[in-house]
């Protein structure tokens, strides 16, 4: 098992990152969305009440998240010489992404997903990655010069390189540990520093559909920070193996788009790490910002801008202090 690197990174081990670019690794993706009434569950021609093309995968949106927090962002990821890469790599340059270290892989395919989405903001993914796009990189980003390193498990090759090289080097390696075949979840796991896991990624690698279960689990066999999401039961987490297991309940919102919202919740966790915000407060921020995220179509588009979050909680704290006053005794 590694050194405790949470403990570690409040100390001397750990670089002044504050303000550095943050880097995420792993999945850039042209996303098909239609929105449906209801989601079909049977075979047959359903139509659309929209449709949506949007440049996302779950790095990709984390980034998106990050930059609108007020943090530089790159993305370290694969995408083909196609024209769907060339569409990919020109929005996400626009969107002021630094793409330096995408790489593009002759003859493949670019990542491609179907999405379809409910009206009440539940969603049905169907992904598409060429092998192609997963094989080993042979050029390293400057992992040193980063403030904070987040992998998905898209690009499982990369984000082993990434996650070792960032804890290294004395930076945040965060994983967002989600879906995806059992033995690349359980390599990559403890390599972070910080493990934020959906309550599905949990439930593969610990059997636990419940998320105080699947965190405590996790935290036995890692020395990370490990947080366990699960939607509109907010998010439960451990700062360092032993430490008292806390809950932070989910925004009350009118979700209408649900997707993203995990990327967006990973992308803030990424920028309040890096600012060294307590740990409680990385949470109610990654919370919010999911939470804003919910309320908005277009995945990734939806992530808001860091002035909203910070509008978002006050007003949360404001709602509280008053309902706290109107409960005390008289």
């Amino acid at each position: 098992m590694n050194a405790p690197f949470p403990q570690r990174i409040a100390g001397e081990g750990r670089r002044d990152v504050a303000g550095r670019p943050i880097l995420c690794v792993g999945a850039l993706i042209a996303d098909l969305v239609m929105y449906m009434a209801k989601l079909p569950v049977t075979p047959g021609k359903h139509l659309p009440a929209g449709a949506q093309l949007v440049v996302a995968g779950m790095a990709t949106s984390a980034a998106t998240a990050v930059l609108r927090l007020g943090h530089p962002a790159s993305l370290w990821a694969s995408v083909g010489d196609d024209v769907i890469g060339s569409l990919l790599l020109g929005e996400m340059t626009r969107e002021g992404l630094d793409m330096r270290h995408v790489r593009r892989v002759p003859g493949a395919m670019s990542a491609m997903s179907t999405i379809l989405v409910d009206d009440k903001g539940e969603r049905l993914v169907v992904p598409y990655y060429a092998d192609e796009l997963l094989t080993a990189p042979s050029a390293l980003p400057p992992f040193a010069d980063f403030g904070a390193v987040l992998v998905d498990v898209r690009w499982p090759r990369a984000a082993a390189i990434a996650l070792r090289q960032a804890r290294a080097s004395g930076v945040p390696a965060i994983l967002d540990l989600d879906v995806g075949r059992e033995e690349i979840l359980r390599e990559l796991l403890p390599l972070a520093t910080h493990v934020v896991a959906s309550i599905d990624g949990a439930r593969i690698v610990t059997g636990h559909d419940e998320p105080r279960a699947a965190a405590r689990a996790i935290s036995a066999t890692t020395d990370a920070a490990v947080v366990v999401t699960a939607g509109e039961c907010g998010a439960v987490w451990m700062e360092h193996p032993g430490a008292p297991l806390r809950h932070c309940p989910a925004f009350e919102v009118a979700a209408v788009d649900t997707n993203a919202a995990g990327d967006v919740f990973h992308g803030a966790f990424a920028v309040g790490v890096a600012e060294n915000m307590p740990f409680a407060d990385v949470i109610r921020f990654s919370s919010a910002a999911a939470a804003i995220k919910c309320t908005r179509y277009g995945g990734r588009l939806g992530a808001p801008a860091r002035a909203e979050v910070d509008a978002f909680l006050s007003e949360r704290e404001i709602l509280k202090a008053r309902d706290d006053h109107e409960l005390r005794p008289v």
